[in-house]
């Protein structure tokens, strides 16, 4: 389903759906992120589902918080994601990559210093968008996202575009979601 024109990026709150008939093929990331083959099958499978609550902290810095549960069906499992939109390292580990370091922030397109495939496609070009750096800590991949929406097949769908580097090596996937309520 559509995101309707309430869900924005200062408001993510709800349950999305990974589109997988319009995102593009990720098996090759989850390989390079070490993620072993049945793993990966199972997951290719799976319904990805995440439950997002997005708030405000309630300090002086009025920080960004972005709390999402994901669990995929299947038995794959899921994790725990809270990003806090301060840019600071914090240590995270799930049952699915292991142990990575991750930072978030807002962020304007023009700002990012990456492949044009991070900074292109969006609604919204000029307005602030999140950015989600991650490394892994055992195996050495980095990634980076960047979250917005777009159009695509003519409805609007949150949307994060994803890098993911190993050495010299890297892949790139856009993954869509449908809004779900």
């Amino acid at each position: 389903m559509a995101a309707p024109p309430e869900r924005t990026l200062l408001d993510l709150n709800g349950v999305w759906t990974m589109n997988k008939s319009l995102s593009d093929d990720y098996d090759r990331i989850l390989q390079m992120q070490g993620v072993s083959w049945f793993l990966r099958k199972a997951i290719s499978y799976a319904t990805i589902t995440l439950t997002i609550n997005q708030y405000i902290e309630d300090t002086a810095e009025k920080y960004t918080h972005i709390d999402i549960s994901q669990v995929a069906t299947g038995g794959v499992g899921g994790t725990v994601e809270k990003r806090i939109l301060d840019y600071t390292w914090r240590d995270h580990e799930d049952k699915i990559f292991g142990k990575v370091r991750g930072k978030s922030r807002w962020v304007k397109l023009k700002d990012i210093d990456e492949d044009d495939f991070m900074k292109t496609g969006f609604d919204d070009m000029e307005g602030e968008h999140v950015q989600a750096l991650a490394e892994n800590i055992g195996n050495g991949w980095t990634a980076n996202q960047v979250w917005g929406f777009e159009e695509v097949d003519g409805k609007r769908h949150y949307v994060r575009h994803v890098i993911v580097r190993t050495g010299e090596d890297w892949k790139q996937a856009r993954l869509v979601y449908d809004y779900k309520g």
